[in-house]
């Protein structure tokens, strides 16, 4: 796909001073172009599609700015403010504020564009399963919320009208809003009395919400992963058990099962490998997906969406897997405990890239453009050795820098298809019409030095074993010799000694002879 003007790749970067935007790569003389000053803050999150900034100031000032031009649109002063968040849109902020009191509702709901609240409620706690307390789809069609045994439902388009209606699932602990299109919502209930835990899939439809399109059960299950894909027709479940009964991982035991919204398949994934399931990702396309298993070293495989397995990508200390933005690149990798390494992989030729290390990241992702991957060591996680290092997709270090301490890095979000193929850039550059420089090499050969003549690779020695090497070291220190073979100043000075007695000996001997005679 030809694109014409492609928009510059921005980096957020956020220490102890603030944060600021840099111009990605390519980066001219090692130094990245700064497109925002730094502004002190306290957090910051981009919208998910990359249209706005969100930048808490401090605990009762957040700015909202375009992120395109990097104006801010909006200040909103909120006391007491213990948590925000930005809508996928951008165009809802949501705010947490500390509350000592049922009547004084804390989750407010604010537009970005006009800073009116358009919907409050009170929430006694938070926590990372209930918080953003309102969710949305990635399209912003679909919000809701999750309560007491039932998630309400929104009108997103007018918060005026309050909750629409209402989908009742005793036992609810979590659920998960459908990506794009937001039409399916997936919903967990934990074990209870001796029944096993459940994920179920329902409509977002009011008129279809009478019964789930999807369910499975789940025993010795005590939290669960829920992953949808792009187009919201399957759903990847990661059971997590916290005891493991075969006593074989301190961790638990996990699981990786597979529902449809067709109602097709609803099982497990048969992984090739026993233990735990270390990470998973769909593709963009959301035809397939990667998935990186079982005991170290880790075996990581693509599926497809009927759980076919489509590439083996082999095994090694792997427990991470990134698929770039296009579909076309993937970055196996091993963070974490794991020293670092990374593999990168192009799916659509079905081979190996390149390999390297980029030890204690704490985070790491592919550019918008699929194009160049980052990682950072970011605090709290680490306190020490914090940086940034951004590679191109076969492995090879672009550009590195460290830092005292590193809080954040994110690139900006965009649409990949905003950036050409891969393949369309190495074409354009390789039609490039190269200057012929054969005459300027040769002019500069008259004033060159000879072109000396390749030197010849020396055998290499035979091996000798350590006491062999450290029995010769003894011998030559006690006869004045050099351990590495050269003869020190006191031997060279002895060795001249023996041949001029040599010499003379050898003179008398024969002047002797010629008197005889």
């Amino acid at each position: 796909m030809a694109v014409a003007n492609p928009p510059s790749l921005d980096i957020l970067v956020r220490d102890p001073g603030g944060f600021t935007i840099w111009s990605g790569p390519p980066v001219s003389n090692g130094e990245p172009q700064i497109k925002l000053d730094k502004i002190p803050c306290t957090s910051t999150k981009f919208s998910e599609d990359g249209s706005k900034l969100m930048a808490v100031r401090s605990d009762s000032l957040i700015s909202i700015y375009d992120a395109n031009n990097l104006a801010e649109i909006r200040a909103f002063q909120v006391p007491n403010l213990l948590a925000a968040s930005i809508s996928p849109c951008g165009t809802y902020l949501q705010t947490f504020q500390k509350s000592s009191t049922p009547q004084v509702k804390n989750v407010v709901l604010w537009k970005t564009e006009t800073g009116e609240s358009v919907y409050q409620v009170f929430q006694k706690n938070m926590a990372k399963a209930t918080w953003p307390s309102i969710r949305f789809s990635s399209d912003e069609a679909v919000a809701c919320r999750l309560a007491t045994n039932e998630v309400q439902f929104f009108d997103a388009k007018d918060f005026s009208k309050g909750i629409v209606h209402q989908l009742k699932v005793q036992g609810i602990a979590a659920f998960e809003l459908s990506k794009s299109p937001g039409s399916y919502v997936a919903v967990f209930v934990p074990e209870s009395k001796g029944m096993p835990a459940n994920v179920q899939i329902y409509s977002c439809a009011k008129e279809s919400q009478s019964q789930p399109v999807a369910r499975k059960s789940f025993f010795r299950c005590s939290s669960v992963q829920l992953h949808w894909n792009l187009g919201s027709k399957g759903l990847l479940v990661v059971v997590q058990s916290d005891v493991d009964k075969t006593n074989q991982s301190y961790y638990g035991e996990t699981k990786l099962n597979y529902l449809t919204t067709d109602g097709i398949y609803e099982g497990l994934v048969s992984l090739r490998k026993e233990g735990p399931v270390h990470d998973v990702q769909w593709s963009s396309s959301g035809k397939e997906f990667a998935a990186v298993y079982g005991f170290m070293p880790a075996m990581a495989t693509i599926f497809d969406a009927k759980c076919k397995p489509l590439l083996e990508l082999g095994t090694g200390p792997y427990n991470t897997v990134r698929w770039n933005p296009k579909g076309k690149f993937i970055c196996l990798a091993g963070f974490g405990n794991l020293p670092g390494d990374m593999a990168f992989w192009d799916y659509t030729e079905k081979k190996k890239l390149g390999a390297t290390r980029a030890e204690l990241s704490v985070s790491s992702e592919w550019s918008p453009d699929g194009r160049y991957f980052m990682t950072a060591t970011t605090a709290p996680r680490l306190q020490v050795d914090n940086g940034i290092k951004i590679f191109d997709y076969k492995g090879s270090l672009l550009f590195k820098r460290m830092y005292d301490k590193l809080f954040q890095v994110d690139w900006k979000p965009q649409s990949p298809d905003k950036f050409a193929d891969i393949e369309e850039v190495v074409k354009s550059v390789g039609s490039l019409k190269l200057e012929d420089t054969t005459t300027k090499q040769g002019q500069g050969l008259k004033s060159a030095q000879p072109i000396s003549k390749p030197s010849i690779p020396q055998k290499p020695a035979a091996y000798r074993p350590p006491s062999v090497k450290a029995a010769a070291a003894v011998q030559a220190e006690l006869f004045g010799e050099s351990p590495t073979g050269e003869l020190s100043k006191n031997a060279l000075k002895n060795k001249k000694k023996r041949e001029k007695q040599r010499e003379k000996k050898a003179a008398e001997a024969s002047s002797g002879g010629s008197k005889v005679s």
